[in-house]
């Protein structure tokens, strides 16, 4: 499948042939929903914890006898049923993340990717951004008409783009990624998907293994 290859000022460079086995597969739904669901499992961090009755501090004499009051018999004002008593079934300290078989992550991602193909736009690179100034990105933008929020991936460290991360990280609609750091999470939530040609390359070469 052929992709037009644009400058960040919107003039045509040629096209790129993209692996439609990469970026052309039919996105299955259910991989990129159990993906999604490990990426912000495994973010999460578990370290909610609240303390049972046998935790809590005080609680150790008798509040009252046992017969005689009138009241309800109790053995430590620790009891759930008082303030200050510890919590029934309360959360404890646990790991939320869980694991995925690898081509299960590769399906996910290429269907990520395939369900974006029409918002794809594919760059040569960001060597036209020669200042790290954030006007410079805003007219890219404009000129490659992206609206929304805007994902980038492209190697930041590579000569051609080394103004592209101070230029851009003042734009709050805009998200840097490195190829190799690609997720379901930042292609779904994209309105548009910018990557750079070496980035393309890179990203059909551990894909297609």
């Amino acid at each position: 499948m052929a992709k037009e290859l644009l400058n960040p000022n919107g003039e045509k460079l040629g096209e790129i042939t993209l692996d439609k086995n990469v970026f052309g597969v039919e996105p299955n739904i259910h991989v990129m929903h159990l993906a999604l669901r490990r990426q912000l499992n495994n973010a999460r961090q578990g370290s909610a914890c609240t303390k049972t009755r046998s935790e809590v501090a005080g609680g150790g004499r008798k509040p009252w006898k046992q017969k005689g009051t009138g009241r309800a018999r109790a053995g430590s004002l620790r009891s759930p049923l008082f303030a200050g008593g510890g919590v029934i079934f309360g959360p404890k300290p646990r790991d939320f993340s869980f694991s995925m078989p690898q081509k299960a992550r590769k399906l996910a991602l290429k269907s990520a990717l395939s369900s974006k193909e029409s918002q794809l736009v594919i760059v040569k690179d960001f060597s036209t951004i020669a200042e790290p100034k954030t006007k410079l990105m805003a007219s890219a933008l404009k000129s490659l008409n992206l609206n929304g929020k805007v994902l980038i991936v492209a190697d930041l460290k590579a000569a051609e783009n080394q103004n592209l991360e101070l230029a851009a990280r003042n734009i709050p609609s805009v998200k840097l990624l490195l190829p190799s750091n690609l997720n379901v999470k930042d292609l779904l939530e994209a309105d548009s998907v910018v990557i750079t040609e070496a980035a393309v390359n890179e990203i059909t070469e551990r894909l297609s293994k």
